[in-house]
């Protein structure tokens, strides 16, 4: 017999072949239901323990060397106004590992913070008529009210805020050193800029090719701006993602695409009427003598000057402006159609003489390579489909062996595959890959080509014409030129309490009493910087805060920052797997580079969780589809909302919110609640006794649990199955609590099992299971408590739970002892009585056994 004990668990109640009574049974089950819904109060409960850690500083580490540390981070938060739940789901993840490493014994720093500088604040400030400043500290005062709601174990002593100037005179500091060793400069560049508001615009806020607030149509304009050098670290940021093994895959995949290093050969074009040289980049030089024309950049340098005076000047200039208008993501999308014009001239291909057309398109960039390529349409599929789409020859140069007879003009698509080369005068007959080399000996002695390493990453421009950022420590001086502001002056801080209408370019150039400065070299009259940084920066360092917050005379102290770093956990959204990551990643081999510290990379471990999302799509206000957390805890408190978080998926995939996963978390902690309660009682009445009929199954189920959910605290993080054993433990210890309870007698077994749910529990239910740890008996804290340790020979079993089938089909269950053997095995499953039932005299064919799981009777 079974009976059903919430969550659509099924607990076996037959012990070693004695059946219990069902009614008496059935009567706890529901005492038990009643019993927690009276008693369990999460409200009260969270409540007292939160405030309990509060005064004791329960999360609060101590930099010493001679305790082993654990840092565990999750990526801290921009202040929008409330939590969402894909918050809830990245700080209860790193919650859950910080209060799990804690009871192993580490020194645990688990900080937290807010990134709160940036163009959001601005535009609900100016939608709002307020100042950034006032909206984004009043967001920072209710998050962190919801986020101590949650129980999250932060140490609330070393939290930061991007936008204070404490925080942003080293984001200046930062800034003047690289300025001083170079890898801080300015360079012209184009932006979005929308005419009407005066003020450039990101990508994302282009929409139709039109300002998003005005509706105007954006352009593009050269500004002054200032960059950061990363490519200086372009080699040692591609070749040391091979030491991030405890990084996903992907995202070192994602982070080395996008440094995009190319081994490849740069070959020498010449256009026709001016003689100037076109040098075109490839990786592909095998196809040369399949190149049928040539595409430039709509921004290369050279184009104006070979267009001038020919009939398609106008043409192509048209094309140049309304190819500016487009974002970098637009044209380098593989799903876009691609758009180009011919520009009248012809170039020269250096292996042939022959005479190929020069084109200009959008999906050839300025940022990779030269900013022209060679169009090899019969081995490229982009190539091809701009090739059919104007009619521009192709050649096969690679045969394909599947079809060696193959004409060009049938082609329907590329061939990218290997092959011999054809139609490539000497080295015809030869491997492509082959080729490869002797074609680049060949270009480098007849100087028609040389050997090139590329890459795709480009300097990282930081630059902004907006208010709520740091401001660049810079003065423009007509004697002296550019001039660093001093360290002494730092911070330069943003002026308070100015108007801001998100028109007329940075809100800063109109405060005459920001502007204005002397110099600090000749005293002159002088102008401040009025662009303002990127807030990748903020968040490019912030990790090494959290290490010496109380550090007011420098950056941090090494000794502490040696201590801490690197950063052993490091959670967040596979949308920061590159541009956030990468720049930490940088930002920290400059520092080791300045000696200002020890370790080559920011995060040892990376883990990036998935999206939460509603009815299919991710949550959003605009969507009106968002889950309020602080509705849920109200409904069933925090520990229920986090055990739901957490069972609903493995923190790398996303799930669908429901709110029924809450609801059955409730439960289920209602179930120990009231297991507790009901051992409790026990206690108090009934005496002790060992060697009790459920003491070896409970025994075993113990330790091979502990063993399980410690593993995954481990390695796995996959902490749905982690309260997936708690639960099957917490079945096993249902009917044995039932026996004991009809026998008015315990065992130190039974006790040790409730103790370890209660402790295997706490990473994840804090609150409850403080509370409960405390009814326990226990004198410390349950977050001071050992983390239990299993028993190897306790993995042992005893006694096995076989699945008996017939023709495939279960038909018993049976309790055998874990060493009988298979004749004595088969003598008991025959003579089990509902095995009879099915069996009776028909002839038995064959019995199927797998050891300790499983009899198949054949008849």
């Amino acid at each position: 017999m079974r009976l059903r004990f919430g969550l659509g668990q099924n607990v076996p109640i037959e012990g070693a072949g004695k059946r219990l009574n069902f009614i008496n049974l059935l009567r706890l089950s529901i005492s038990e239901r009643v019993e927690s819904m009276e008693n369990y109060n999460s409200m009260e409960i969270e409540g007292k323990w939160q405030n309990f850690w509060q005064r004791n500083n329960s999360f609060k580490p101590e930099t010493d060397s001679d305790k082993k540390k654990y840092y565990v981070l999750e990526m801290f938060p921009y202040p929008s106004g409330r939590l969402h739940m894909g918050h809830v789901r990245n700080y209860t993840i790193g919650d859950v590992i910080a209060r799990y490493r804690m009871m192993c014994g580490f020194n645990v720093l688990h900080p937290m913070g807010f990134d709160s500088f940036g163009q959001p604040a601005e535009n609900a400030a100016i939608k709002r008529g307020i100042v950034p400043k006032e909206w984004t500290e009043g967001c920072i005062e209710l998050m962190v009210k919801e986020l101590k709601k949650l129980g999250f174990s932060y140490d609330w002593d070393r939290e930061i805020a991007t936008h204070k100037p404490e925080y942003y005179r080293w984001n200046q500091w930062i800034f003047k050193r690289m300025f001083d060793c170079g890898l801080a400069y300015k360079k012209k560049s184009p932006v979005n800029w929308c005419p009407l508001c005066k003020t450039t615009l990101a990508n994302e806020e282009v929409i139709d090719d039109a300002c998003w607030r005005c509706k105007t149509e954006v352009v593009q304009k050269d500004l002054e701006q200032w960059y950061l050098k990363i490519t200086e670290f372009q080699d040692v940021l591609l070749e040391d993602l091979n030491t991030l093994y405890d990084w996903p895959q992907r995202v070192r995949t994602m982070q080395s695409n996008w440094i995009g290093k190319s081994f490849g050969v740069e070959i020498y074009f010449r256009e026709t009427s001016t003689d100037k040289v076109i040098s075109v980049f490839t990786t592909r030089q095998d196809t040369i003598f399949g190149a049928t024309y040539v595409v430039i950049a709509p921004e290369h340098q050279i184009l104006k000057e070979i267009i001038k005076g020919k009939p398609e000047e106008k043409q192509v200039l048209d094309f140049i402006s309304k190819v500016s208008k487009k974002s970098k993501v637009v044209r380098s999308s593989t799903d876009v159609k691609k758009e180009g014009v011919f520009t009248g001239c012809f170039a020269i291909n250096p292996v042939n003489n022959e005479q190929v057309q020069i084109w200009t398109a959008d999906y050839v960039l300025i940022g990779y390579g030269s900013g022209a390529i060679m169009a090899v349409p019969a081995h490229d599929q982009r190539d091809f489909l701009f090739a059919k789409q104007h009619s521009l020859p192709l050649r096969i140069v690679i045969k394909d062996s599947r079809h060696p007879d193959l004409e060009q003009q049938d082609l329907t698509c590329a061939y990218e595959g290997n092959g011999e080369l054809i139609n490539s005068a000497q080295f015809n007959g030869i491997d492509n890959n082959s080729a490869k080399l002797k074609i680049v000996d060949w270009m480098e002695q007849d100087k028609i080509g040389q050997k090139k390493v590329c890459f795709k990453l480009r300097d990282w421009l930081i630059s902004r014409q907006r208010y709520w950022g740091t401001p660049i420590p810079i003065i423009y001086c007509k004697n002296c030129g550019i001039v660093a502001v001093p360290d002494q002056d730092l911070p330069v801080k943003l002026p308070e309490n100015i108007k801001i209408s998100g028109k007329g370019g940075s809100p800063l150039s109109a405060v005459k009493e920001f502007i204005n400065v002397v110099c600090p070299k000749c005293s002159g009259e002088a102008k401040r910087e009025t662009d303002t940084m990127a807030t990748f920066v903020d968040s490019s360092w912030y990790f090494l805060r959290f290490c010496s917050t109380n550090s007011k005379d420098a950056l941090f102290v090494k000794d502490e920052v040696n201590y801490w770093m690197d950063v052993d956990q490091y959670i967040g959204g596979i949308e920061h797997a590159v541009l956030h990551l990468l720049y930490s990643r940088f930002f920290t081999k400059f520092f080791k580079k300045q000696g200002l510290l020890d370790c080559s990379e920011p995060f040892r471990k990376l883990l990036t969780q998935g999206m939460v999302k509603k009815d299919g799509e991710v949550m959003s206000k605009s969507r009106g589809n968002v889950v309020d957390p602080d509705e849920m805890i109200k409904k069933y408190g925090a520990d229920s909302l986090r055990v739901c978080i957490l069972f609903a998926a493995p923190p790398e995939d996303g799930f669908n919110w429901n709110e029924k996963g809450t609801d059955a978390a409730w439960r289920f902690l209602n179930r120990v609640w009231t297991a507790v309660q009901r051992f409790l009682k026990l206690k108090a009445l009934a005496k002790c006794e060992q060697n009790l009929e459920f003491d070896s199954r409970l025994k075993f189920k113990m330790h091979t649990t502990i063993k399980k959910v410690t593993k995954e605290f481990n390695v796995g993080f996959k902490f749905n199955t982690v309260i997936s054993s708690i639960m099957e433990l917490v079945n096993e210890i249902i009917p044995a609590l039932s026996i004991a309870e009809l026998k008015q007698v315990y065992s130190k077994m039974l006790e040790n099992a409730i103790d370890s749910v209660v402790l295997l529990l706490s990473p994840i239910a804090p609150h409850i299971c403080e509370e409960l740890w405390e009814l326990l008996g226990h004198k410390k804290g349950i977050i001071n408590a050992e983390w239990p340790k299993y028993e190897i020979k306790a993995l042992a079993q005893d006694e096995i739970n076989l699945i008996v089938q017939v023709n495939s089909k279960v038909r018993a269950k049976i309790i055998l002892p874990a060493n009988i053997g298979e004749d004595e095995l088969k003598s008991k499953v025959l003579s089990n009585d509902k095995i009879k039932q099915w069996v009776k005299d028909k002839p038995i064919k064959n019995i199927f056994i797998i050891k300790n799981k499983l009899v198949n009777i054949v008849v």
